[in-house]
């Protein structure tokens, strides 16, 4: 490694707002021109410890798109922790490859091995945070209303990785957060914390509430995910129950905004988390979000892979 410091995206937090700013503008580029492939002779591990449609396929593709290799490592080619310490993996892959992109089920598990590997880590998703869906939830909003400043995000439901990497992604962008989420499911209060830091202006505002009504009042953006993540799948039947009254219908968006969007980072759950049919429904914007995470991802890839920092 040379005498420049390595840069990781473990969160959102890793970033600068001048940062992610760049991240927007470079990702909306790259979607319109997929310009020059200028991770020529890279090779990048794919380390996954769960099993992903989006993010798998759209590293996949973008890593081959701007010319680099992806290697694929799946649950039983690496068993982490079984069958040797991440840090051992992670100096292992530092000899062969330029970057690792890591799918992990504890945040504690990608945080060491960022710290063990002398090459880039992104992020993937841990249980903790997960930054590279809400790099591409924010290109889509940018994408549809021109930009984030001063809209309002209503997140209805568990207060999860995507949760608190779309909270800290909105604030850094400028807009008002709402969450509502059953008692129990709540986001951590390190989290709002965080946020509140992160958004470094005491104009924007952020509120944990209980009804969902009272989140999407007047929002621009309506947001929701699955009740159940992958691991917790014991507690699924307390879930639901839990969650009852937090589905997200169609009469339930009518109160956001005129114009608003919905948004799920899918896989989605129908007749749980979502009415039937909410997937199609005029706001969604989901199917965007998904070929967003392809380009959010690339200009991530770059901007820590491939030198220069905006395509």
């Amino acid at each position: 490694p040379t005498g420049m410091e390595k840069r990781d995206l473990i969160s959102l937090t890793d970033l600068s707002h001048e940062q992610l700013k760049r991240l927007l503008v470079s990702a909306a580029a790259l979607k319109t021109q997929p310009g020059p492939p200028r991770l020529e002779g890279k090779q990048i591990a794919l380390l996954f410890q769960k099993p992903s449609l989006r993010t798998r396929v759209s590293f996949d593709v973008g890593i081959q798109q701007l010319g680099g290799h992806p290697i694929y490592l799946g649950p039983d080619e690496v068993g982490i922790g079984k069958r040797e310490p991440m840090a051992d993996v992670a100096r292992v892959l530092s000899r062969y490859v330029d970057g690792i992109v890591a799918r992990v089920f504890r945040h504690t598990d990608v945080v060491d091995l960022a710290q063990s590997a002398t090459v880039p880590v992104i992020n993937a998703l841990s249980d903790g945070e997960h930054p590279c869906q809400a790099l591409a939830d924010l290109q889509t909003i940018q994408e549809h209303k021109g930009s984030l400043e001063g809209l309002t995000v209503a997140y209805i439901g568990d207060g999860n990785n995507v949760a608190v990497s779309l909270l800290f992604g909105a604030v850094m962008a400028g807009a008002h957060f709402r969450a509502a989420s059953p008692p129990g499911y709540e986001l951590p209060e390190d989290v709002w914390k965080e946020a509140a830091r992160l958004a470094g202006s005491t104009d924007i505002r952020m509120e944990q509430m209980r009804e969902p009504e009272q989140a999407v009042q007047g929002a621009d953006v309506v947001y929701t995910d699955v009740w159940t993540s992958m691991g917790q799948e014991k507690e699924k039947e307390e879930r639901i129950a839990a969650f009852e009254g937090y589905q997200v219908t169609p009469s339930l968006l009518a109160q956001a905004r005129p114009g608003s969007l919905f948004m799920h980072p899918l896989p989605a759950h129908q007749g749980e988390e979502i009415a039937p049919g909410l997937l199609d429904h005029s706001s969604s914007v989901v199917f965007d979000q998904a070929e967003n995470r392809l380009h959010a991802q690339k200009a991530l890839l770059l901007d820590l892979l491939g030198g220069a920092s905006s395509p």
